[in-house]
């Protein structure tokens, strides 16, 4: 059985062999106690899931579908994030406020999903709070636009802007020219993602080789060099009608797209969405962990930033919108770039975001805005509500059953909604 205690100890001998071996001038300590640990820090980061993750994660997707809600994958919008999020951000608001009691100067970098959902719900309550919400998905500008535009990532200025998971690039130029480099990526990229692998042959290879591989957050292309997908456009069938509908690169891959719009399943990689889940789930299990002194999460350059009051800018956070995109409430949270001061992010402004996929973002906030409200007042008709106005949801007539069916077989999590 897991044990708290067990898993902070092993983490904790595995830090302190690791500072042995290397002789590095840090110290490293282990505890259960949240509230001792929160005494007079400086930074704090929250990567958490509650309960039994995928067990969870199969109900949230699979029991919509029973209610006839054709959601194309359930982690992070859709009927699914919306349970997800109604787990997920509770004892995350229960961490900000022992911050806000002990160390309310304390930065805070959230790495847990649904992102949008939780620094909505985090802000909302404690809007003073420095709380930043990181993503790994706006890695994959690293790992393919090199290729497709025959250059070094270095020599590219980019700026992506949108909300989590549901993101697209905005601006692309050259540094050594100063030259636009989006109609290069807009007559490129087309050809390049339609025969590049997606996670179905990154399966079928791991199986057959007993393969691992780093997916998420990795800046390189997973299988060997020269391997084409042997389905077009694999994984990005969604990608590619807003590729050419909006003219707009997406950040991520058909599951995370298709979890925000109505119309997604009909033209979602579906294969390629339940194959991912196998990959995921299977290289979790797999996946031992291990310390290294490389930089592998850009967190470290923001602490850095922020000790150099540098200014320098970081390519994607989540912080609240505030008017840096317009077509956007200013109560929800944005995935932006943003400048890293020691007092503070100031996030990139787009006063000009291109309206077509701007509706599209629109569409799903007010099931951020329910469900923020759901979780901070602890009511259950907000739930509903949020699934009646999620873009996936086109039959109303059980929601309130499946709302109380979620609530009864989720109840140690869920069982604070009245």
């Amino acid at each position: 059985m897991y044990s708290l205690e067990l898993e902070a100890l092993s983490v904790y001998a595995k830090a302190s062999v690791f500072i042995k071996e290397h002789q590095l001038p840090f110290t490293v300590e282990a505890t259960t106690d949240r509230r001792q640990a929160l005494q007079g820090c400086d930074v704090v980061v929250i990567s958490i899931e509650v309960g039994d993750r995928f067990a969870l994660w199969d109900e949230d997707w699979t029991l919509p579908q029973q209610y006839g809600i054709n959601q194309v994958y359930g982690e992070n919008g859709g009927p699914g994030g919306i349970f997800h999020s109604l787990r997920t951000t509770p004892p995350i608001v229960d961490i900000c406020d022992d911050v806000v009691d002990l160390c309310p100067d304390a930065w805070v970098f959230n790495y847990s999903n649904p992102m949008t959902a939780i620094t909505t719900t985090v802000l909302r309550k404690h809007p003073q709070l420095k709380f930043v919400g990181m993503c790994h998905e706006i890695a994959s500008l690293e790992r393919y636009l090199p290729s497709i535009l025959n250059t070094s990532f270095s020599n590219l200025e980019l700026r992506s802007a949108g909300l989590n998971h549901f993101s697209v690039l905005l601006e692309a130029h050259y540094r050594d020219s100063g030259k636009d480099a989006y109609p290069d990526i807009l007559a490129k990229a087309p050809a390049f993602f339609e025969k590049e692998p997606g996670y179905s042959d990154i399966l079928a290879y791991g199986l057959e080789h007993q393969a691992e591989f780093d997916t998420e957050g990795s800046t390189s292309r997973a299988l060997p060099p020269g391997m084409t997908s042997k389905k077009a456009w694999a994984d990005r069938t969604l990608f590619a009608h807003i590729l050419q509908t909006y003219k707009l690169l997406p950040i991520t891959v058909d599951s995370h797209l298709g979890e925000y719009i109505g119309w997604a399943s009909d033209i979602a990689d579906h294969k390629g969405i339940k194959d991912f889940y196998s990959l995921y789930r299977m290289m979790l299990a797999r996946t031992k962990a291990f310390i290294e002194l490389t930089v592998h999460e850009r967190l470290v350059y923001i602490l850095e930033g922020i000790l150099d009051n540098s200014g320098y800018e970081e390519i994607a956070v989540n912080i609240m919108n505030n008017n840096l995109i317009k077509e956007l409430p200013p109560w929800v949270a944005v995935e932006v770039p943003a400048r890293v001061y020691a007092k503070g992010l100031k996030g990139i402004a787009f006063d000009s975001y291109p309206k077509g996929f701007a509706s599209l973002l629109r569409s799903y906030c007010g099931v951020y805005d329910l469900t923020a409200e759901a979780v901070i007042q602890k009511k259950k008709e907000y739930v509903i509500q949020a699934l009646h106005a999620c873009p996936m949801v086109h039959s109303v007539r059980n929601l309130a059953e499946l709302v109380d069916v979620m609530i009864q077989r989720q109840n140690r999590w869920l069982g604070y909604l009245a």
